[in-house]
């Protein structure tokens, strides 16, 4: 069987220019491409900066899973800006059945660490972005007020490509809106958030113990979760 191939590093020198509307990468003097073939202009010289370092510290072969910065300009670029009014949608509707607000029926002592935990984000949100979503019992879908759902979509609708790229993962893997918006106003350590979002399922472990397999997936969430929180602090709050 053959050994699969790997891209190998063909550049010794990585450089950070000012182009036309922000900065791009060069490898040896030639600007940076997106898998699309479209120019690899970032927004903010923080982000440069990192995504730099990434194709800098790269060894003799490339490895694309080192690269989460690199890997979320280049969806930001070729897709997000494309499909913009699509992704959009689909990250507002997690408003209309976010996880926050679907609660256990019992036991009890699940059912008080909910509320503890989402509750204050519940009420944050309704402080800090205006929109007002209620917690229910159960896991059939509850209309919730259609005011505080258009107030969501808008604000989701003010990011720009690349911070919503971000936000695409802050929210789908949290299963949560207000989660997502918690991070990006920095209403509590990023931390804190992920671990508010897994009530359930650190509830499930606490009652039947860790699977090797489920604590290594949300590992990889938990790491997704946190570059995506990076990236977007790195944009300047745009």
């Amino acid at each position: 069987m053959s050994e699969t191939w790997k891209p190998k590093r063909f550049w010794s020198d990585t450089r950070v220019e000012p182009v036309d509307n922000g900065y791009t990468i060069e490898l040896d003097g030639r600007p940076v491409r997106t898998p699309a073939k479209a120019p690899f202009v970032l927004p903010t010289r923080d982000l440069a900066d990192a995504i730099a370092a990434e194709w800098e510290a790269q060894g003799e072969e490339v490895q694309p899973g080192t690269m989460p910065f690199t890997r979320t300009a280049n969806s930001a670029i070729d897709k997000v800006s494309v499909q913009y009014d699509e992704i959009a949608k689909l990250l507002a509707a997690y408003g209309e059945t976010d996880l926050l607000c679907y609660r256990a029926e019992g036991p009890d002592a699940l059912v008080r660490r909910q509320a503890d935990a989402w509750d204050p984000l519940l009420d944050w949100a309704a402080d800090t972005l205006g929109a007002r979503l209620k917690p229910v019992t159960g896991v059939i879908p509850f209309p919730q007020d259609s005011a505080a759902l258009e107030r969501l979509s808008g604000l989701t609708r003010n990011f720009d490509p690349f911070a919503l790229a971000a936000f695409h993962d802050l929210v789908t893997l949290t299963g949560s809106l207000v989660a997502g918006f918690a991070v990006t106003h920095q209403a509590l350590a990023p931390e804190e958030i992920w671990e508010r979002s897994r009530i359930d399922e650190i509830w499930q472990q606490e009652q039947w113990g860790i699977d090797e397999e489920a604590a290594n997936h949300a590992a990889l969430k938990k790491r997704a979760f946190l570059e995506a929180t990076h990236f977007f602090s790195l944009l300047g709050g745009r």
